[in-house]
């Protein structure tokens, strides 16, 4: 029997895989958020070269970027990318969900930051949200509501579980159960 194991790292990974971004596009309209970022880890010293890469065509040379150190376990001072050094800071006062970019010459820009663990169709429903022209919704905000959405859509699939298991004549039209196992039929008064 041969084993392979899969030495791949998060570094590795994020290295190879191009950032995943969406970022509003270019208006007058000022809003909360410039976009969204959906880093593979929680690795910033591997997911911050690709995400600057990307970057660079649309936004110029990011030089420093800041986060809230409660999403990620380890924070470097610095980050090399493509020969240079990116400074990284943290600050407990930034929204956990937001991403600040930093450039000399161009300026600020704030992304959502879409925990890696996120599934696909909430990623891009986040996305999506984040690079809406002049929102005035927040990272956190955003993220809210996506957990009420998710706890939505996961209570109405437990009802209508419910309702499929008891028959669909034991559940009020509002998905609630009614307390009683079958409902009563009249007696035929036909003999």
């Amino acid at each position: 029997m041969i084993t392979t194991f899969d030495r791949t790292t998060p570094r590795d990974l994020a290295a190879e895989l191009p950032a995943r971004l969406s970022l509003t596009p270019k208006t007058t309209l000022a809003g909360q958020l410039d976009g969204a970022w959906w880093p593979y880890s929680r690795d910033l010293a591997a997911e911050l070269p690709p995400l600057a890469a990307a970057l660079e065509e649309p936004w110029g040379r990011i030089t420093r970027v800041t986060v809230n150190p409660t999403r990620w376990p380890v924070i470097p001072h610095t980050v090399p990318v493509d020969g240079r050094t990116l400074h990284v800071a943290w600050f407990t006062e930034q929204d956990p969900d937001k991403l600040i970019l930093l450039s000399y010459t161009v300026g600020r820009w704030d992304l959502l930051v879409i925990p890696p663990e996120t599934e696909p169709a909430a990623a891009a429903r986040l996305m999506a949200a984040a690079a809406i022209p002049g929102s005035v919704l927040t990272a956190g905000v955003l993220m809210a509501d996506e957990a009420a959405i998710r706890h939505g859509i996961r209570d109405a699939v437990r009802r209508e579980a419910t309702w499929e298991g008891e028959g669909g004549a034991c559940m009020s039209p509002f998905g609630y159960p009614m307390g009683r196992s079958a409902l009563r039929l009249p007696e035929s008064t036909w003999r």
